[in-house]
């Protein structure tokens, strides 16, 4: 499954996404470098336009498309950080756009697809309830469906974060990536695996409900119940009939590592405390494991903080109760 895309796909994507996304910082984190003795460096995409990484791989497969499907319009389920790039890239390039998702979507990510001009639609209390919607209107109005991970050129542009990795970072030992469908997690893997295979590659998920994680355990694609959770961009399926995202992780990834909601909690607050950087849930979960001893002897790490699209009034919450 692995050679369906290949490195030569990752290569092409960053030219053709060249001026559509930003090549995001890398910064040393005194922080955690002193916690766990190793050297670390944060990957900011959550200072990707549209808050998330989500960005490189919506516009990598919507330039891909041919003008006829451009017409007809895209269609996608998102927890919300795919949404709102897929929103704002469609916005840019005059591409109508529909996304749908669950009740389970924080209300400030649902405005912000729609500020971009998508149209929305909230179906049922979860993903799964969402993509059939998705399924109706690709069979009644002809859209065409991208989705968040599972879908070639999505995920080639999210394995554009592991190119950077590789120019910024010499010398790279480890890579935290956050998990939720494997689309960044596949991409980044193929990225830093071809390059040298004794980078270790970990994906970093939420203790409540990861789809991903039970179905390797399972060794197939399997169901989970949907729950709330502060990485609420971690939610969702996999989709039992995954074409990509499953086999790459399993051939790829070398460990999934959990996390709790305590812990991801310490991580949003250091990340704002001692880094000056405001994440999501999702995006601190690499964090989150370094500082709770679930990660260690990593070598030169990067963590890839995916995501800054929190409610700010959850932040504030978080931050104060971590200061007291």
């Amino acid at each position: 499954m692995t050679d369906d895309i290949r490195l030569i796909d990752l290569y092409r994507a960053r030219h053709r996404l060249r001026g559509h996304v930003l090549h995001t910082p890398l910064v040393r984190s005194p922080s955690l470098s002193a916690h766990t003795g190793d050297e670390v460096h944060l990957k900011l995409e959550c200072r990707q336009t549209t808050g998330s990484f989500k960005l490189r791989g919506a516009t990598n497969a919507l330039l891909s498309l041919d003008e006829a499907a451009r017409a007809r319009g895209v269609v996608a389920m998102s927890t919300g950080n795919h949404g709102r790039a897929l929103a704002y890239a469609a916005h840019r390039l005059g591409v109508r756009a529909v996304i749908c998702m669950s009740k389970l979507v924080p209300s400030n990510k649902v405005e912000a697809i729609r500020a971009l001009g998508a149209e929305v639609h909230i179906v049922g209390k979860s993903q799964d309830e969402a993509e059939v919607e998705v399924a109706r209107l690709i069979r009644d109005e002809g859209l065409t469906l991208l989705p968040p991970f599972d879908h070639a050129d999505i995920i080639a542009g999210q394995g554009t974060v592991g190119l950077e990795l590789l120019d910024d970072l010499p010398g790279l030992d480890t890579v935290l990536v956050p998990l939720s469908g494997g689309g960044l997690l596949a991409g980044v893997a193929l990225a830093l695996k071809r390059a040298s295979p004794q980078i270790r590659v970990i994906g970093i998920t939420m203790e409540r409900g990861c789809a991903m994680h039970a179905s390797l355990a399972a060794g197939k694609p399997v169901q989970v119940e949907e729950l709330e959770t502060l990485a609420d961009s971690l939610g969702g399926g996999i989709g039992l009939d995954n074409r990509y995202t499953f086999r790459m992780a399993q051939t790829l990834v070398d460990e999934v590592v959990l996390v709790s909601e305590d812990e991801i909690a310490a991580a949003i607050g250091h990340a704002y405390t001692h880094e000056q950087v405001v994440v999501e849930g999702s995006g601190a979960v690499g964090i989150a494991a370094l500082l709770a001893g679930r990660v260690t002897g990593t070598g030169t790490t990067a963590v890839l903080v995916s995501g800054s699209n929190i409610d700010m009034a959850l932040h504030r919450r978080i931050v104060c109760a971590q200061e007291h």
